[in-house]
């Protein structure tokens, strides 16, 4: 392809914008000389390939449960991350540059919070306005004074960048609160690379896991204690949280436990994890939760995300905040405008990264062009703690302009005006062609022990249409992997300094925190009713298909009844019990209907997020899109294959927990809540079966099939079903790994080596409620047991059912006070 070529661009109805700069084509429509090899290789590709290969990217995203949180969006939690499969290319002198103007931006901003928090020379001598500060929502007061832990003002920061006309990249935002994106570029950088292996390998494109070493390194460096071997956790805000997928990600990426705010206490002045073994100390938090948010003691009081005491804490010097609490004041739009003059009085040097050109409105002179140029401005507000999107002056009608200059004279501190900047556009794939869409990139740039470190790339976001004056990922645009070129061979393997030696073994599992154990443990109660309901459910449906369904079978009555009697069924009736059976497979929100389980199960296997492997969570998001499919001609026979497809999920599901999982505390409340939950809905189970079948004619082997143990039984009585038999096998046998007994000594084992609650606590422990279950069922007698009464079931029967039910609530009630709810102290 020769320089003056756009065969790729033409073919594809690529055409330049009016205005702006773009980031494929150069002024005269000819490919930038860093994007031909790229261009040539999607030529040779073709378009069809290329589009398969997008698809290979999206389906990563897709089984990796890659999310975005769109507020708007119905989908919620369950939108993938959009991603365009063309990469954003920067060549390495162009690089080189934007990474020496990004390091020298930091440096300023963190000498600009040192002043602020500190000796504020800069207000002092005029260098910054103090209604700059002190009118700045984002000025903590509380943190005056408090010197970092390990002494840097900013750990990480973020800088959303934009080129503009001439080429040249302008700052349009600081974020140095907690700056989101970088686990997003990460998982970009993978779905791409694995989608382009040879076009990645042959571009020489810099590798972005070095930054990561770095960040993981420096986190723990900070540590004011324990620096051998320091505590460090991420703090989210929680699965609700629109980046909740980037924090559990990096969490698990970094090797550190993800927290929420609930997980962590302050006891003289120090931070402590609650965990399952009791307290322990928290030496560095790596924050993901706004600064306000963060202690609902001394900043804001309605916060249920933040630790009380956090500050108090930092003041201390005892756990260091990655960014420091207060750091969100240098995010302000308003600073922009003071950049320049302050990086020659805090660095001695030149602004090498210029911001966007910025007005201040709380000085008259700038106001003053502010108001005369509105038409032209993009008007924000002044400090990021004000809510509101920004107004394009240029895109307002007359009044709309009128009312906004009026709120401006009210407050002028609380505005700003911009330029307007025709962000510049990169190709991307539409279904069946290319379209330029502007773009902003997002920068990363991390502290080390002696400087900074940029990543080499960030976030590309584009945005939803060639006309949207906003690019976000909230208001539905998609993201780019960014490629930095080198100008050789990319060596994959770290230059850092090597990992230090081991100076002992580690085998003991990681500190559950109480929390991350309730929710291994409804987790396994869960996954447990849904599949107990899966089956329950195909039991009736397979009565009505294959050759059951050229009459209908005699245990249809019965059936609907026992439906009715477990809640699942509104009335009894035979000739409605297809009907109902379909809607609790299909429904959505049906109680006790599989979606309404899968909702249940994919909710609390959220939160667990940086908990489980890939592999798990494939398995996880294979369930939900299988449930996802919907009837066609033949909804009953079609709901066989359904039921069957979500078993076999749901039992991948548990092999990979039973093998692949360390048998730490999170497994082993995983597992007791599916053993506790399987006990419980067989004995339900046959609670209902014995009321209603007390003969056992007619429900023994739907009973059975249910129970999958139908082979089981007919290998052991080569006859039709009888009560004794049955209760034997699921009752009382432990060798039937689907029994009650089975249940019970499994309990017992699990529940042995968890950690020990000190004597004080109330109620009976866990180990006596199972023993005395477990005796119960032994002296019972099986054979006197399945002997039904004149007048009705067997009144012993049902005593042992509904005892051992209650023992086995006991037990989860036991489990819930000494392990949940921090009523009790811990034994260390």
């Amino acid at each position: 392809m020769g320089n003056d070529s756009t065969a790729w661009a033409a073919g594809a109805g690529y055409e330049l914008r009016a205005e702006g700069y773009d980031e494929l084509l150069g002024a005269a429509g000819a490919v930038r000389s860093h994007w031909r090899p790229l261009v040539e290789a999607l030529d040779q590709l073709g378009r069809p390939e290329v589009r398969s290969r997008a698809e290979s990217a999206r389906r990563f995203l897709h089984e990796n449960g890659v999310t975005y949180n769109v507020y708007s969006d119905a989908k919620g939690l369950e939108r993938t991350w959009p991603l365009d499969p063309v990469p954003l290319l920067l060549p390495p002198a162009e690089w080189a540059q934007l990474e020496a103007g990004l390091i020298q931006r930091t440096r300023l901003l963190s000498a600009v919070l040192t002043d602020l928090y500190g000796p504020q020379r800069l207000l002092q001598t005029g260098r910054l306005p103090a209604a700059l500060v002190h009118a700045n929502p984002g000025f903590l007061r509380a943190a005056r004074g408090v010197v970092p832990a390990g002494g840097v003002p900013l750990f990480l920061h973020a800088v959303d960048l934009a080129r503009a006309r001439d080429g040249r990249w302008w700052a349009l935002a600081d974020r140095t609160q907690a700056p989101s994106g970088a686990g997003y570029a990460l998982v970009n950088r993978l779905a791409i690379s694995r989608a382009f292996p040879e076009e990645f390998r042959d571009f020489h494109v810099q590798r972005l896991a070095a930054f990561f070493q770095v960040v993981r390194t420096t986190l723990r460096s900070l540590a004011p204690f324990n620096r051998d071997q320091p505590n460090v956790v991420l703090l989210t805000p929680g699965p609700h949280n629109e980046a909740y997928f980037e924090h559990a990600y990096l969490a698990r990426y970094l090797g550190f436990p993800l927290v929420e705010g609930g997980d962590l206490t302050v006891r003289d002045r120090r931070v402590f994890i609650k965990t399952l073994e009791g307290l322990r100390p928290v030496d560095v938090i790596l924050r993901r939760v706004d600064d306000h948010f963060c202690d609902p003691l001394e900043l804001r009081p309605d916060s249920y995300l933040g630790v009380p005491g956090l500050m108090e804490a930092a003041r201390a010097g005892n756990v260091a905040l990655a960014n420091p609490l207060g750091s969100g004041l240098v995010e302000a739009p308003a600073l922009l405008a003071f950049l320049p003059p302050l990086c020659s009085e805090l660095l001695g040097e030149k602004l090498l990264l210029p911001s966007v050109a910025t007005w201040w409105c709380g000085q008259p002179h700038e106001r003053a062009h502010v108001e005369k140029h509105l038409e032209e401005m993009v008007v924000k507000r002044a400090f990021p703690a004000q809510s509101g999107e920004p107004w394009f002056g240029q895109k307002m009608p007359p009044r709309q302009r009128a009312a906004l200059l009026a709120q401006i004279q009210r407050a002028p501190h609380q505005f700003v005006g911009q330029e307007h900047v025709a962000l510049s556009t990169a190709p991307v794939l539409l279904e069946d062609h290319f379209e330029p869409r502007p773009l902003v990139l997002r920068a990363f740039i991390c502290a080390t022990r002696g400087g900074w470190q940029v990543m080499p790339g960030g976030l590309t976001r584009v945005a939803a249409g060639t006309n949207r004056p906003v690019v976000s990922t909230q208001s539905g645009g998609s993201s780019k992997d960014t490629w930095v070129l080198a100008s050789g061979p990319v060596d994959p393997v770290s230059l850092l300094h090597p990992a230090e030696p081991i100076v002992r073994l580690e085998r003991r599992a990681s500190e559950v925190p109480s929390r991350v154990a309730d929710h291994f443990f409804w987790l396994g109660r869960y996954t447990e009713r849904l599949e107990d309901s899966i089956r329950l459910l195909r039991t009736g449906v397979s009565r009505l298909t294959g050759e059951a369904a050229a009459s209908p079978p005699p245990e249809l009555p019965v059936l609907a009844r026992l439906y009715c009697e477990l809640g699942l069924f509104p009335v009894a009736d035979p000739a409605l019990i297809e009907k109902h059976l379909l809607l609790l497979i299909y429904q959505k929100d049906r109680a006790g209907g599989a979606r309404e389980g899968l909702n249940r199960v994919r909710q609390t296997a959220f939160v667990l997020r940086d908990r489980f492997t890939a592999d798990t969570w494939r398995i996880l998001n294979k369930l939900q899109a299988d449930a996802q499919i919907r009837p066609g001609r033949l909804p009953t026979i079609e709901s066989v294959a359904l039921l069957n497809t979500l078993i076999l999920d749901l039992s991948a599901f548990s092999g990979m927990a039973m093998e692949n999982m360390t048998r730490g505390h999170g497994w082993r409340f995983l597992d007791l809540g599916r053993r506790l939950e399987r006990a419980l809905r067989l004995l339900q189970l046959l609670q209902a079966a014995s009321r209603l079948d007390p003969g056992g004619v007619e429900l023994l082997e739907p009973l059975l099939d249910t129970a999958d143990s139908v082979m089981t039984h007919r290998r052991r009585y080569f006859a039709r079903p009888q009560w004794s038999g049955v209760l034997d096998l699921l009752l009382a046998d432990e060798s039937n790994p689907r029994s009650v007994a089975f249940q019970l000594g499994v309990l017992q084992a699990e529940v042995a080596e968890l950690p020990p609650v000190e004597s004080l606590a109330a109620g009976p422990r866990e180990s006596e409620l199972l023993i005395r279950a477990m005796t119960r069922l032994q002296a019972a007698d099986i054979l006197e047991l399945g002997q039904a009464e004149a007048d009705g079931p067997p009144a012993a029967l049902i005593r042992l059912l509904n005892d051992l039910a209650l023992d086995l609530w006991a037990v989860s009630n036991a489990l819930t006070h000494h392990y949940f709810v921090h009523a009790t102290a811990r034994v260390s």
